[in-house]
């Protein structure tokens, strides 16, 4: 696609973030949920979707060190009260959607679905996220939680293209996982195994995994997180998908939602120059 195709296309929708974390992220920040929207009208939005990470699944141990990658169950109050009353004072200035960030873990989908049908009516919208990867021992691995670990990804599996194509596989589990009627539609940051992707380089991009991605997306009538997070990220500089994919997906009419996935209100609207949009 070029710059001024690109650049068109963005500057035709309205700017909605439509992934934004909060303080009830244990591994973000403690500003407030004010502090965010006040950033999102300076930045011009019409809407904003809080997509906190949820509980990760009953039963489910978080691999991280700080075990720190998910809201707690018993913060689900706060957060939906929270929300609720952002929406009341901020009515006629800007949307804002009540949302999660669903983790697809994989042998913990009936888990998932339990908790999307309980939670589910609550929410407005949503992203279906893959950070965790099963691996042979039947145990789990965070895939972006620093270069450190996923070197030894790499060492585990046998090389950087085996881990991408794990992670591109396990994506489309997610997308073909039957988790009930509240299951986002949206796929978040599709190429997050592209994270440290200057550091472990691929000799190839998993061109056929991601293509089956974006036909199985089509199909389905999907949506893609078009994720800026990762143009922040020192050993990826791009956005989640990058332009290729981007150009692939507009070639079978799928939708792009822009996310900042900003753990930080000042986060909000990072990688809004590579959609030709200034800040």
């Amino acid at each position: 696609m070029n710059s001024y195709k690109r650049n068109h296309f963005w500057r035709c929708i309205s700017l909605k973030d439509g992934h934004v974390h909060t303080a009830f992220c244990p591994h973000g920040t403690n500003d407030k949920i004010d502090d965010y929207i006040q950033k999102a009208l300076q930045l011009g939005y019409s809407e904003i979707t809080f997509a906190e990470h949820a509980p990760l699944p009953e039963g489910f141990i978080d691999p991280t060190p700080l075990q720190d990658s998910a809201m707690a169950p018993e913060d689900l109050d706060s957060y939906f009260q929270t929300i609720a009353e952002a929406k009341k004072k901020y009515a006629g200035k800007i949307k804002i959607n009540t949302g999660f960030e669903i983790d697809f873990i994989e042998g913990f989908e009936g888990q998932t679905a339990d908790f999307l049908n309980k939670y589910g009516p609550l929410l407005d919208d949503g992203v279906m996220s893959v950070h965790f990867l099963k691996n042979e021992s039947g145990t789990y691995d965070c895939l972006d939680y620093s270069p450190d670990h996923f070197g030894k990804m790499v060492e585990a599996y046998g090389s950087v293209e085996k881990v991408h194509r794990h992670y591109y596989q396990t994506v489309l589990k997610s997308i073909l996982a039957d988790l009930g009627p509240y299951k986002p539609k949206r796929i978040g940051h599709v190429t997050l195994a592209n994270k440290y992707q200057l550091k472990y380089q691929l000799r190839n991009d998993c061109t056929d995994e991601i293509i089956e991605i974006l036909e199985k997306v089509s199909e389905l009538g999907y949506e893609l997180d078009y994720n800026g997070a990762g143009t922040a990220k020192p050993l990826c500089r791009e956005p989640y998908p990058p332009e290729w994919v981007i150009s692939e997906a507009k070639k079978r009419g799928i939708q792009l939602v822009y996310g900042s996935d900003a753990h930080q209100a000042k986060e909000l609207g990072q990688g809004l120059e590579f959609m030709g949009i200034k800040k």
